[in-house]
């Protein structure tokens, strides 16, 4: 099921928000535990049973490790971390990464392993993420086991962020699993994030998607490098979002149920250098990778060499966690070498540059980042980078380019102020204009907004079956 459906704005959310709301404080968490079973089982009922699997040996993996760490018996309690993170990582393999290997594996010569074919369960990649930090911090003692396993089911399968994020560290809502607050002022900021979201979605990111679409299928008498380059700037715009929409949607949701979840995109398409990106892009993902693989293989600390070893090993990882294809262990590693001759010798030069040609610098590795995300198939990439760079015979321009610029020119325009804080800049300051006695106005005048976005993109969900979730696949 889809945030952008219209089975979840007008039944399933409706639903949840009455039996919620009306439920005893004790019984909250149990509400919440089993709409998220249904919300998950309407698109992947025979994946329960995984999801089940999962939850039940990080419960049992994590109050063993706190029995032994109670106890001083450290060797047991890492044994008990390590069961819990080898089985949920073993169940993450088997079903995202066992076809890739074996088919990679039967490219060498006299071997044959039969394939597997197994369809990918939704959200895979971010639950076991949370598992494995909820069985970690109990061992690092930076969070108290959960005895109560309904609790533990409603943080591993909370609808909000369940599917694709954003990856909720269990240190920033076990607190919140026990005693929450829900208010008007929270339902009130939470609506307003998730129309945003939506927003971003439905009306932004499905249109760059549709253009993305449009010109990657384009036959060579028609492209030209102008159109290839316009093609990857749409996939630029519709991945941020789609899943900076998303992330805005589990945001509002999770202020409507009274959670408070860490934002996840801070404009990351302003960045000055590729370090800034990544601290502005998935700070979830990048933030776990640092704090649970980079940091406990040594970090920085022990020389350049390890350090560089370190950074290798996080990026190829950072790389194949969003997917069992080479595509994008390449992304993780162009990323890799980009950032670590960053790091050598160019930041120094970056800080002193006029901030326009850093922001260009940035903007075009990062597009080039994504058109190596784009596409998994290697003959379609190879493709797609000859015509950007003009060894693909193209010309640079033709009738058909002018069409495509007049047709969605201004759209892509819109579309990257919109990636921008500028907007909402602007909107501040138009808000901090009027006085106290003009407050309401300002209130209504975002109130209007907002709906007008709503009844937008309802109408468009009506309308238009394109409606994918890019990071559902990873």
């Amino acid at each position: 099921m889809l945030f952008s459906s219209i089975t979840f704005l007008f039944a399933f959310l409706p639903a949840v928000m009455l039996v919620y709301y009306i439920s005893p404080r004790a019984v909250k968490n149990f509400v919440l535990m089993i709409f998220s079973f249904l919300f998950y089982a309407w698109g992947e009922p025979k994946y329960v049973f995984v999801m089940l699997v999962s939850i039940i040996v990080g419960y049992i993996m994590g109050l063993l490790t706190d029995y032994f760490m109670n106890r001083e018996k450290i060797r047991s309690a890492r044994l008990m971390v390590a069961l819990a993170v080898i089985i949920n990582l073993g169940i993450l393999f088997f079903f995202k990464y066992m076809g890739f290997f074996t088919e990679n594996i039967n490219k060498i010569p006299h071997i044959h392993i039969k394939a597997i074919n197994l369809s990918l369960p939704l959200g895979i990649s971010f639950y076991t993420f949370q598992i494995l930090t909820y069985s970690v911090d109990v061992y690092r003692r930076t969070a108290k086991p959960q005895k109560n396993i309904i609790n533990l089911a409603t943080y591993i399968t909370l609808f909000p962020q369940l599917i694709a994020g954003p990856i909720v560290r269990y240190e920033t809502v076990a607190g919140q699993l026990e005693s929450r607050k829900e208010s008007i002022d929270g339902f009130g900021e939470g609506v307003r994030r998730f129309v945003t979201g939506l927003g971003k979605k439905v009306l932004i990111a499905n249109m760059a998607g549709e253009i993305f679409d449009l010109l990657s299928k384009l036959p060579s008498d028609r492209n030209t490098v102008l159109l290839s380059w316009i093609c990857s700037i749409a996939f630029t715009l519709q991945i941020y979002f789609d899943f900076s929409g998303y992330s805005d949607m589990a945001i509002g949701l999770g202020h409507m149920f009274g959670f408070k979840f860490l934002e996840n995109f801070n404009y990351p398409y302003i960045s000055k250098s590729l370090t800034e990106f990544w601290r502005r892009w998935h700070i979830s993902l990048s933030t776990w990778f640092r704090d649970y693989v980079y940091i406990p293989l040594g970090g920085s600390r022990n020389g350049k060499a390890k350090t560089y070893r370190n950074l290798f090993i996080v990026w190829c990882l950072t790389g194949f966690w969003h997917g069992a294809s080479w595509n994008f262990i390449i992304w993780g590693l162009y990323y890799f070498v980009l950032l670590v001759i960053e790091k050598l010798l160019l930041m120094k030069w970056l800080e002193k540059i006029p901030k326009f040609i850093s922001h260009i610098y940035s903007l075009f590795f990062i597009n080039f980042g994504w058109v190596i995300f784009a596409y998994d198939d290697f003959g379609e990439l190879r493709k797609a980078v000859k015509n950007m760079f003009g060894f693909g015979g193209l010309s640079f321009t033709n009738g058909y380019t002018a069409y495509i610029l007049l047709s969605y020119g201004i759209f892509l325009v819109i579309a990257f102020i919109a990636s921008t804080p500028y907007p909402k800049e602007l909107a501040s300051k138009f808000i901090r204009k009027l006085d106290e006695k003009k407050e309401a106005v300002s209130g209504i005048v975002e109130a209007v907004f907002l709906l007008c976005v709503m009844l937008l993109s309802t109408s468009f969900l009506a309308s238009e079956a394109f409606n994918p979730f890019l990071y559902f696949r990873f």
